[in-house]
């Protein structure tokens, strides 16, 4: 594939080095179709908004059809969400507004989508435990949503803080031991989240992520605030 660069020179597109995330190797061969289409990097965030609030809607309908359609909707959501940044950067089209809608449509599509599961899952079973683990799931995301939040506006009081699109293309790599246990749990679970989801949805057995998502959301945004406190994130 040939690369693309941006206009300044300052952005290339490179194809990924590592093997994970897979999302990323999807994106390095979607972004250059959609560079040649007339669409801003905030117009494929809302695409993979409606992609991935889809995917949830599918998952609330608790069949094993529609759940297989869900699972492959967010697996379009989360490669067009790494899609924006790049176009962004490509377009020379970043900015802090943009920065802010892709966190909003994160905790919108992971907020609906245990949501979705839980009620669907209760639906299909009658067991109403379900839903409300699909609830507590919800809750964490939208803990740690509130987290970040509070953290960028802290951010703002100083003038040497970097912006989100600055964060986001300056990561600090683990350090230690405990560093790299949160930084494994803290990158692959988000970004490969949704292969996750899909091969679970092929053997029609989502519903074990919500016990999971219901513990593990909580443990999400508490490892976010020890990324905060170490001056790391990802």
């Amino acid at each position: 594939m040939a690369s693309i660069s941006s206009p300044d020179g300052s952005y290339t597109l490179t194809a990924p080095a590592q093997a994970l995330p897979l999302t990323r190797h999807l994106s390095y061969r979607l972004t250059p179709l959609i560079y040649r289409l007339p669409l801003t990097p905030n117009q494929v965030t809302a695409l993979s908004m409606l992609a991935g609030l889809a995917g949830a809607w599918c998952f609330a309908l608790g069949t094993a059809n529609w759940g297989i359609a869900g699972g492959a909707l967010l697996v379009v959501c989360y490669t067009l969400d790494n899609c924006d940044g790049e176009i962004a950067r490509l377009k020379d089209m970043s900015s802090e507004w943009g920065a802010q809608f892709d966190d909003l449509v994160d905790w919108m599509v992971d907020s609906a989508f245990f949501a979705g599961l839980g009620y669907g899952t209760w639906d299909s079973t009658g067991e109403i435990l379900w839903f409300w683990c699909g609830i507590a799931a919800a809750a964490g995301a939208t803990i740690d949503y509130v987290i970040d939040l509070i953290h960028h506006a802290k951010s703002k009081n100083q003038p040497e803080a970097k912006t989100r699109e600055e964060e986001a293309t300056d990561v600090r790599k683990p350090e230690d031991f405990k560093d790299w246990l949160i930084y494994i749990f803290h990158k692959l679970s988000r970004a490969d989240f949704c292969v996750i989801v899909l091969g679970l949805a092929l053997f029609d057995v989502t519903w074990v992520l919500l016990p999971l998502g219901a513990i593990g959301a909580q443990a999400y945004w508490i490892t976010d605030l020890f990324q905060r406190a170490r001056g790391w994130h990802t």
